[in-house]
């Protein structure tokens, strides 16, 4: 889709017609939550999670897609009992409150991952925020942001040493197991299933879950596929702006988006 030709309530409208076969997907952080100095303290909008309520009962499948743990995103929205849970890049997989399932090939490389969280705080110490997430580890630099060529420098040669793939973000590295698990790869497989898909996301690694969409369409042009950045800040960067079909400016528009969106499925429902 391309948003030369439609406006984005052309879109939801094209998708009233077939709501039954859509599904949305969510990345959290700066999609559905402000980016926050501690990472651990995010937390999504509150219009959003009415919104995400309503819109699971109006179309075929909602799904959150984030490099947090599933745990994580279970605690901000498992009053959500129909909505997907994709952690880790999709490493960790869960619907609604149920049991999370670990991609099995990930599991050898917990102590792995484990051993570079302990060597990174000792060998950066207060210059990046450690966040071990069992299956992978993120090194922030959003408070010292001075250290960040040499987070980047340490992240990428511990990457190249242990066999572990490296990750970018806003203002965060990743490293995670070498197994083929990203956005674009959860995207790609849950479209299968599917007539009509939304995502929504902000940093470069949705780019693959965009690049799934249009691939889809590709192959099957009857496929609605619609690809939303939310640019909050200067960090999102122009390449993910264009990669999109619109653009939102922060997870606050994010909930009065969708909060119009319910009402356009609620009317073609009635």
């Amino acid at each position: 889709m391309s948003s030369n030709r439609v406006t984005p309530t052309e879109a939801w409208q094209a998708t009233a017609s077939r709501a039954a076969d859509c599904a949305l997907f969510f990345d959290f952080d700066g999609v559905l939550s402000p980016i926050t100095d501690d990472p651990g303290a995010s937390e999504p909008v509150p219009e959003v999670l009415e919104a995400l309520d309503a819109l699971s009962r109006l179309v075929r499948r909602v799904a959150i897609v984030s490099a947090r743990p599933v745990d994580f995103l279970r605690a901000r929205f498992g009053t959500l009992s129909e909505v997907d849970l994709f952690g880790l890049y999709g490493l960790e997989r869960s619907h609604g409150k149920g049991e999370t399932v670990t991609e099995p090939a990930a599991l050898p490389w917990v102590p792995v991952v484990e051993e570079v969280a302990s060597d990174a705080r000792t060998t950066l110490g207060d210059k990046a925020y450690v966040e071990f997430k069992r299956l992978s580890v993120a090194l922030h630099w959003r408070k010292t942001p001075e250290h960040a060529a040499e987070i980047e420098a340490w992240a990428h040669a511990e990457a190249e040493r242990r066999g572990l793939k490296v990750q970018l973000g806003r203002k965060v590295i990743e490293l995670k197991p070498p197994v083929d698990r990203d956005k674009g790869f959860v995207i790609s497989e849950a479209v299968l299933s599917v007539g009509c898909a939304w995502y929504f996301g902000d940093d470069v690694s949705d780019i693959k879950a965009f690049d799934a969409l249009r691939a889809r369409t590709a192959v099957e042009p009857g496929f609605l596929g619609v690809c939303v950045a939310v640019a909050s800040s200067d960090e999102t960067g122009q390449e993910v702006s264009d990669a999109a079909d619109f653009t939102i400016e922060s997870p606050v528009a994010v909930g009065a988006f969708l909060a119009d969106a319910v009402k356009i499925l609620q009317a073609n429902a009635a």
